[in-house]
């Protein structure tokens, strides 16, 4: 299994999601950051009195998948995030050495299958 993390300009994060949702990737998690980056135009910087510097508000994109689908995933995000702008964004991936579904226990791949709700 691999995580796959992207950090996104915000104006492109709805163009990401859709893309990856229609490619099948429908889990995943969202997480306003801040990048404190060199090289940017100042309009895209705000200044912080908490940090001191300028930054950036980014999207952490956050997805655990199949090894297989790594690439996929990677791919969708670079070219829906992509606006060939400095600043666009970074994709990382790791390897996930282990995984545990915490309301039933399951471990490994199986942990990513969803359930059906109750109901």
């Amino acid at each position: 299994m691999k995580e796959v993390k992207a950090y996104i300009r915000h104006h492109r994060v709805n163009q990401v999601i859709e893309a990856l949702e229609r490619e099948g990737f429908t889990d995943m998690t969202l997480i306003d950051v801040r990048g404190i980056t060199s090289g940017l135009h100042n309009e895209e910087y705000k200044y912080s009195l908490e940090l001191a510097q300028k930054y950036m508000d980014v999207i952490k994109l956050e997805i655990v998948c199949a090894d297989a689908e790594a690439r996929k995933a990677v791919a969708i995000i670079a070219q829906a995030a992509h606006t060939g702008r400095k600043g666009d964004g970074l994709v990382f991936v790791t390897p996930v050495e282990s995984i545990v579904r915490i309301n039933t226990g399951r471990k490994g791949k199986a942990a990513l299958q969803q359930e059906d709700a109750p109901g």
